[in-house]
């Protein structure tokens, strides 16, 4: 069975509609060139929202906020595609006119289409991975309403990677953007671990409204035992908060042979004291 993994764009379009107003747009499903198969794709359309403040995707509960994925229509759900090929679905998303200012948001699932004759298709796994996200904001009056809580960067670690945060508060009507950027270079040599030449270090991430987000972002490309300097800096509804934080790598055994050592050299000094003073007191 071929394993090849399919691609689809845009993983994510935002677009501002007011009520009663007709969009239509695209993803692009693409199977790849090292495939030996053709791909026979299938995508529908669901509601999108997240659970918990880690953002697990749901895309199985309707709320409020997911109403826009009964206003689309999917032209060409079904379709085949062949080794290095791509397929244009086109849908149509027509806005009711009482439709209610604020946030709506759908998710578009590509599966295969063919799961009887698998042997002969590509093989896709974890779907919902590859579901591409539709932030739609339906203009009217928008509650922009939330909060910067806090952006962490931790002193010490004990293995890698270094771990940074940041959390947030959206009570408003409609998702808001908090922007972040990292940045990480090596004590010693001064060298740029990240972000690498040619990458802007920053990434924006999506407050849905109506919930608390906690956002975890991992450094990786670091040494079992360093010292960085890491700064994090955070822009989000108006609000900037930076963090500058030296952060020691340093593993469990290092730090025990350490102490070790340490320990060690001290009962040496005692000791070497110790004997020092029964010298004296002979003489």
């Amino acid at each position: 069975m071929d394993t090849s993994v399919f691609t689809i764009t845009p993983m994510s379009n935002s677009i501002a509609l007011d009520a009663g107003e007709t969009y239509e747009g695209e993803i692009i499903v693409a199977n790849p060139a090292n495939s030996t198969k053709d791909f026979h794709y299938k995508v529908e359309i669901s509601s999108y929202g997240v659970i918990g403040e880690d953002y697990l995707v749901d895309f199985l509960t309707e709320t409020e906020r997911s109403q826009i994925s009964k206003w689309i229509t999917i032209d060409n759900p079904t379709g085949v595609i062949a080794p290095n090929g791509t397929a244009k679905v086109h849908y149509k998303l027509v806005v009711p006119e009482d439709a209610p200012a604020g946030g709506q948001y759908a998710a578009f699932l590509v599966s295969s289409d063919n799961d009887e004759t698998a042997s002969d298709t590509v093989s896709i796994k974890n779907v919902f991975e590859m579901a591409s996200i539709l932030y739609a904001k339906i203009n009217g009056t928008l509650v922009h309403d939330g909060e910067l809580i806090d952006v962490s960067v931790p002193g010490f670690v004990v293995s890698p990677p270094i771990q940074v945060t940041s959390s947030y508060t959206n009570n408003g009507n409609v998702h808001e953007v908090a922007r972040i950027a990292l940045e990480v270079r090596s004590i010693f040599s001064a060298d740029k671990i990240y972000p690498k030449e040619g990458d802007s270090g920053v990434i924006d991430e999506v407050i849905m409204p109506g919930t608390s987000r906690l956002v975890t972002r991992d450094i990786n490309g670091i040494s079992a035992l360093g010292i960085y300097d890491v700064v994090q800096t955070v822009n989000y509804m108006g609000e900037s908060q930076s963090v500058h934080q030296t952060v020691v790598v340093c593993p469990i055994w290092f730090m025990a042979l350490l102490l070790v050592t340490v320990v060690a050299i001290i009962t040496s000094i005692v000791f070497s004291v110790k004997r020092h003073r029964r010298k004296k007191n002979v003489i």
